[in-house]
């Protein structure tokens, strides 16, 4: 098995991302949640940005996924061959892109994508698919990780509430290549259900690395909490 694979077999992959505009969107403040989230035992880190990568893979040991969303067509993640080299060349040991058969800006498939990568990089490759069929074509055009990213983004599934472990059986069934479990992977219950349905390692972002998410997550509940207990009150 290649090293950086066997690095991440088994292992809790922390997504290093903030939204364009919020207060944490610099890459010396991701650098920093990376070396945290490692700290506490992450065996990986996606990050997304060129400056972002290159801070990132300087400053931790373990491996960094690497992506670059750009434009505002369907497929924005790692779009186009060019920004799929530029993606390695910042350091990233393994590019993540759109894995979906929808159109690629660049007019080019996703297998002569990966090829384009290939004759400029070592680096692997993460295909982030949204259905079965995505990830049988990922695997069919040379991708070396499976991940389920955009599973109810692409059009193909329904959104479910944490991440979709049907996918992941499915996925894991049919083809031969690591399945990475990533989105909505919300709870610790979560990933260790992902785990049991086969998956090679789970990638989670927003509920260890998005402060404003969570708060709103624990505003919400003590807001319902309050409003519970004067409903009681009312009652009585």
């Amino acid at each position: 098995m290649n090293p950086i694979l066997q690095a991440l077999q088994g292992q809790l992959v922390v997504s290093c991302q903030a939204y364009p505009g919020e207060a944490m969107n610099e890459a010396v403040t991701m650098a920093q949640v990376a070396r945290a989230v490692v700290e506490g035992g992450a065996g990986g880190v996606r990050a997304q940005g060129l400056e972002s990568i290159r801070l990132i893979a300087a400053q931790v040991t373990v491996p960094v996924i690497g992506l670059w969303k750009d434009g505002t067509d369907p497929v924005f993640i790692t779009p186009t061959a060019t920004h799929a080299v530029a993606v390695a060349e910042a350091g990233a040991h393994v590019v993540a892109l759109d894995g979906t058969r929808r159109p690629r800006p660049d007019g080019l498939t996703l297998a002569q994508t990966i090829t384009a990568l290939r004759e400029r990089s070592t680096a692997l490759v993460m295909a982030d698919c949204g259905s079965l069929d995505d990830a049988l074509a990922a695997q069919d055009a040379g991708a070396d990780i499976l991940g389920t990213t955009l599973a109810g983004y692409s059009g193909e599934r329904s959104m479910t509430v944490g991440p979709d472990l049907d996918l992941v059986s499915e996925i894991v069934a049919a083809c031969s290549l690591p399945v990475m479990v990533e989105g909505r992977v919300h709870t610790p219950s979560q990933a260790q259900a992902a785990m049991a349905r086969g998956a090679f390692a789970v990638c989670v972002g927003t509920a260890i690395t998005h402060p404003t998410t969570i708060t709103g997550w624990f505003e919400a509940a003590t807001r319902a909490g309050s409003n519970d207990r004067a409903a009681s009150r009312e009652a009585l």
